[in-house]
């Protein structure tokens, strides 16, 4: 049988094992080996196992997994986080469409506190969202700043979505981390303008915080302001060190996890529930990527074996004759397309064998990649009819939000985070310069 229809064959029984319900590690894993046994027989299908689960052992970055993890759980189930919408709350009410605006502080700090989406989607839907409606937001405009603003948590460091691209790529996770920092703050600032200029346009969209809920002791705004910004100042004892080059990614984790624990013990909050939740959920999330990774370096193992990049690659530019850019801006309508069943990990670990090596290929940068892959990756989170963060609001709004609501109020979002992705696209330099200028000292 030619290589190239045993990739095929690959490819289909494995969305086929996706479609109906089988877990994404599961499903991978299992085609992986069927496919080296058959290929290379008893010897060679275990070495290739072997060799995956050795390599995924030795990397020495993926510690930096656990710790960011529990950092994230320790802060969100100490209440740490619920400081950071009071201080929005009061501090920015006093605008038009102010809470909506603190809401995307707010999911910015939690991308920065946990680097998983779902964190920022639960934190907003069962925090932000009832004081807003409460206070005569547009359910429309606000459904769609939650689910916009937790989009952000792949994005933004510590993104464990980049974690797993570095690994499946081999780039260093530092390198991605900072090459996401000036794209998800650019991101960021386009919401926060766009419910701006709105809110300006239509006052009634997102009404000023009445005065009596704004009235009070400036020693108690001083008070909600140093306690909401300790999120943020975890966040620079953890990087600062690890930007100037005195730590390494793994020491900067590990400060992160610890400055989250002694917070969380020096507000009071920390007892024997919240660090078992905290432990329970790290323990869970970690090997849950650990797996998902071992399978995806398997799947890829044989890939490489099939030589079946190669001949994807000269399908594309020597039959076809496409253009490298063209190549690139039908990868991401891929994933858009994929995105609308599929979550970001197993669109990344189904395609990654493929994708990753064909993209270095052409010549572009794999760190530029990582970052259009994730901004695609939050678009298609987004996208109707199946889009993973549609259905996560549906599962977490009140009843008076319905799926119409829903699907209408993420179009002026995905159009802004469309025309990011279009900007770093444009001018790479967006999402490279920072890695370079900081690993070049």
């Amino acid at each position: 049988m030619p290589y190239e229809m045993i990739a095929t064959l690959m490819f289909s029984t494995m969305m086929l094992m996706l479609l109906t319900g089988q877990r994404v590690f599961g499903a991978i894993g299992f085609v992986a080996v069927i496919a080296a046994l058959l290929l290379w027989g008893d010897r060679g299908g275990y070495d290739i196992g072997f060799s995956a689960a050795m390599k995924l052992m030795n990397w020495y970055p993926l510690l930096t997994l656990p710790m960011f993890i529990f950092m994230g759980y320790v802060l969100s189930e100490s209440k740490i986080a619920d400081d950071l919408y009071r201080m929005f709350h009061v501090w920015m009410g006093g605008l038009r469409g102010g809470l909506a605006i603190g809401t995307i502080g707010l999911m910015v700090l939690i991308s920065a506190m946990n680097g998983l989406s779902v964190a920022g989607m639960a934190i907003g839907a069962t925090i932000a969202l009832p004081e807003l409606l409460k206070r005569g937001y547009d359910k429309r405009m606000v459904t769609g700043v939650i689910q916009a603003g937790s989009s952000l948590g792949i994005l933004v460091p510590p993104s464990v979505v980049l974690v797993l691209y570095a690994m499946i790529a081999r780039q260093p996770v530092g390198q991605l981390w900072l090459a996401g920092v000036i794209p998800g703050l650019m991101m960021a600032a386009m919401f926060v303008a766009y419910i701006a200029i709105r809110c300006r346009l239509n006052p009634d969209l997102g009404p000023v915080l009445s005065a009596d809920e704004r009235d009070m002791p400036r020693a108690e705004k001083l008070r909600l302001l140093r306690a909401g910004l300790l999120p943020l100042i975890i966040f620079a004892v953890m990087m600062v060190p690890f930007v100037n080059g005195w730590t390494s990614l793994v020491e900067s984790s590990a400060i992160g996890a610890l400055a989250a624990f002694a917070a969380a013990i020096i507000k009071g909050r920390m007892n024997r529930e919240v660090f078992e939740n905290s432990v329970r959920n790290t323990l869970g999330i970690t090997c849950m990527f650990m797996w998902i990774i071992l399978a995806a370096l398997a799947f890829g193992a044989v890939f490489d074996g099939l030589g079946a990049v190669k001949a994807i690659e000269n399908l594309f530019t020597d039959r076809l004759n496409l253009s490298p850019w063209l190549i690139l801006i039908l990868m991401q309508l891929s994933f858009i397309l994929m995105g609308t069943f599929l979550d970001d990990t197993a669109m990344l670990v189904i395609v990654a064998p493929l994708y990753v090596p064909l993209v270095g290929a052409l010549g572009f940068d794999l760190i530029w990649y990582g970052i259009l892959y994730t901004i695609t990756t939050q678009i298609a989170y987004m996208t109707p009819p199946f889009g993973y963060n549609l259905f996560l609001m549906r599962a977490m709004a009140p009843p008076e939000i319905g799926l119409r609501d829903i699907y209408a109020s993420i179009t002026p979002f995905v159009l802004v985070m469309v025309l990011a992705l279009s900007l770093v696209m444009i001018f790479p330099g967006l999402a490279t310069w920072l890695p370079d200028y900081v690993y070049a000292k």
